[in-house]
């Protein structure tokens, strides 16, 4: 269960009971959970009267899922993006819905003989619960749509938007149907004299408003202060280890879009955050530095933080000039000569293939008896109080999400047939490859707050199996990848829906539309962007220079149209083979700190240990940069682990809050700023603080340190 999410309802709901309708005498039962967060969290009864499946919840529901669709698309495509959240809709939800209540006429309606009322009595929980669900599962930006925008852009293959429109909707709705055919394997204060919750959020998001001008319009460079770099600008190699297009030694970033984007700080327990900071000092600033300074793999020719790829002689690696048809031109390749990255991109790739063991290994060895058990309990269909108290409401019929994976997979073997993208037999791998890693990938998740991706095992796989299409390669990894994570997104919000006692049908039907109508309009807001604004995707078109699709881009090349036998491989002059034996590497480390905390019981630091995240921590760089992750990990320091200990009271009150406050603020900033002023071509003078206007081709330096190289720099 979402640590943020039950905290949310747990805050705004501290002194609410189950609804007027309620006779505890009614439902009391004498058990409870045997979880002990579900115990005192959550009530072990329920109001079946209640009303959730209302006018008031649809539409709160349906405005929430388009603004957050769009915002989050939106930010999703510039320099610093960063996500409105479920909690952010779930406070600002609640004052609407009572006010709905207050004003919205009460008498009944009778349509085709079933009443109806606009309003049938005080905003419920549930309600409120479902106008949160609808948003939750569409918060991130769905992940197909980066390849509607590489193929406009890179490859000048303008498909029509239907394709695009059925590559969106099937990868992320697939997941949904899978998470039907897990849900039963996974479910199983006073405020006087403090300040009201909903008080501070918007004391806080109104701040951060105001605030986010300095760092987003007038004064950008203070969003990365390389003060270190300052003392010698015009040192090469001081800004490749301190400047904020480096390795970010001593950047202060007083930018909260980018000290929150990898990390959430405020949100990520404190261990985890631990095992991050591990492995981003093993790979930021051991392995890094000495393959760079010894060269390795001519690293010195490359800048030495980029997803652009390079030829040899460090010259940018042209694409087009090996491509056909978006296809690898064999003679071509080997005429212009083999493809070259930067060794800190390659040596992430190593890492991220050791974490995807590393997390199978993981799971197997320290949750392989609780699966085995869960499983066992799961089909002698042992039940809690929960799960009693939901006998009321009728279940989804497997046939539901049954016939939803059939129309939805029907509709993936077309989309890619019919428009090219990959070969039907693709697709078949691609699910397996996504259903099998459902739950090692889920336990991470639940237990850190951070998942595992599939993106750098898909592109692999792939790249052997069909060597030299690079669209089929990205095509590949969205369904293998995405399938799984919208898979878990559904099935989390399934069982906070389970805890909720919310009817399981009217979570389909919520979760569904929402999802649908997400798609269209993150798709529509992205070819919006790319038709409008000049220059989008490059450093001329700040501050929409897709970090995220300028790395989804490099990757379709690298494992796509060059392909791993000649990346990592022995192939055409490949290099950099050493990176494979990061599957090695993945299946030994857990496995021997396994052993060595069986061995030695009483040394406790072995058991937070947590491979997965440990190895996994870098593998957002880049497109993100080491300074997100050290100014990330500092706050963490902060809330996660010094007011959580010393300051629990107000951590336990007003923690999430902060954090949900504070990209609401940025959020809305963001967007403000750019329909008053950028849209219209408007910009903040150039002066010290806002260098953009002097070389807009670097925008992206704005740190004032001199790096050598600026092209790629962040990319």
């Amino acid at each position: 269960m979402d640590k943020e999410e039950i905290d949310v309802e747990k805050t705004t709901y501290a002194d609410e009971k189950l609804g007027d309708h309620f006779d505890p005498t009614e439902h009391l039962q004498e058990d409870d959970s045997p979880i002990e967060e579900v115990r005192v969290t959550l009530s072990n009864m329920d109001d079946p009267q209640m009303p959730y499946n209302t006018f008031r919840m649809w539409t709160l529901g349906l405005f929430w899922t388009c603004v957050i669709s769009f915002v989050n698309q939106f930010l999703y495509l510039r320099q610093a993006n960063i996500q409105i959240t479920y909690s952010v809709c779930a406070l600002l939800s609640l004052p609407m819905g009572i006010f709905m209540a207050k004003v919205l006429p009460t008498r009944q309606f009778n349509i085709f003989g079933y009443k109806c009322s606009l309003n049938p009595g005080p905003f419920s929980i549930k309600e409120h619960f479902l106008i949160g669900t609808m948003v939750n599962c569409n918060t991130s930006t769905a992940y197909a749509v980066d390849i509607v925008i590489l193929q406009k852009l890179y490859c000048h293959d303008d498909k029509p938007f239907v394709a695009g429109m059925f590559l969106v909707l099937t990868t992320q709705v697939a997941g949904f149907a899978l998470a039907g055919a897990i849900r039963r394997f996974l479910l199983g204060e006073d405020d006087h004299g403090r300040m009201s919750r909903m008080r501070y959020f918007l004391l806080v998001a109104g701040g951060m408003f105001c605030y986010y001008w300095l760092p987003g319009l007038i004064f950008p460079t203070m969003g990365t202060i390389a003060w270190i770099c300052w003392i010698t600008p015009n040192n090469i190699p001081l800004a490749q280890m301190t400047g904020s297009n480096g390795l970010g030694v001593g950047v202060i970033a007083l930018d909260w879009a980018a000290a929150s984007l990898i990390i959430a700080p405020l949100v990520t327990p404190w261990f985890a955050q631990v095992n991050i900071l591990i492995g981003f000092v093993l790979v930021t600033y051991i392995m890094v530095p000495w393959a760079y300074f010894t060269n390795l793999w001519d690293s010195k020719n490359y800048p030495i933080l980029t997803a652009v790829l390079f030829k040899v002689n460090g010259s940018a690696y042209n694409q087009p000039m090996v491509l056909r048809d978006d296809i690898l031109d064999e003679e071509a390749y080997l005429s212009y000569g083999p493809l070259r990255m930067d060794s800190f991109f390659a040596l992430t790739y190593g890492v991220g293939f050791a974490g995807l063991t590393a997390t199978l290994v993981h799971v197997i060895l320290h949750n392989g008896p609780e699966i085995v058990a869960r499983w066992k309990s799961a089909r002698a269909e042992n039940e809690d109080i929960h799960s009693r108290l939901m006998r009321v409401y009728p279940e989804v019929p497997d046939w539901w999400y049954g016939l939803l994976f059939v129309i939805t997979f029907a509709l993936s073997m077309i989309t890619c047939v019919v428009w090219d993208y990959m070969p039907w037999w693709c697709l078949i791998i691609a699910f397996i490859i996504a259903i099998i890693f459902i739950l090692p990938v889920g336990i991470v998740q639940a237990v850190t707050n951070q998942q595992p991706g599939l993106n750098i095992i898909t592109e692999y796989a792939i790249g052997y199996m069909l060597p030299g299409h690079a669209i089929a390669n990205v095509t590949f990894k969205t369904y293998g990848y995405i399938v799984n994570v919208q898979a878990l997104q559904f099935a989390s919000d399934l069982k906070l829906g389970h805890y909720m006692k919310i009817p399981p049908r009217i979570m389909f039907m919520a979760q569904l539309i929402s999802a649908i109508i997400s798609c269209i309009i993150n798709l529509g807001t992205a070819v919006w962007l790319i038709d409008t604004q000049p220059h989008v995707c490059t450093q001329q078109g700040y501050p929409f220079t897709c970090r995220n699709t300028n790395t989804f881009y490099s990757a379709s090349v690298i494992w796509g149209a060059i392909g791993p036998a000649r990346v990592s491989g022995s192939k055409d002059g490949a290099i950099y083979g050493p990176v494979q034996w990061g599957f090695l590497a993945g299946v030994l480390l857990p496995l021997v700190f396994w052993l060595a905390s069986r061995k030695w019981p009483n040394v406790t630091w072995l058991k937070y240990v947590h491979w997965p995240v440990l190895l996994a921590a870098t593998s957002n760089m880049p497109p993100y940069l080491p300074y997100m992750y050290s100014n990330g990990l500092f706050l963490g320091f902060i809330f996660a682990f010094l007011l959580r200990r010393h300051r629990y009271n107000w951590w336990s009150r007003y923690n999430y809050l902060t954090s949900a406050a504070l990209d609401a603020g940025v959020a809305t900033s963001g967007v403000v700023i750019f329909f008053a002023i950028q849209v219209w071509g408007g910009n903040f003078p150039t002066w010290w603080g806002n260098p953009s206007g002097i070389n807009p081709t670097n925008a992206d330096a704005m740190d004032h340190c001199y790096y050598g190289q600026t092209n790629g720099f962040g990319q």
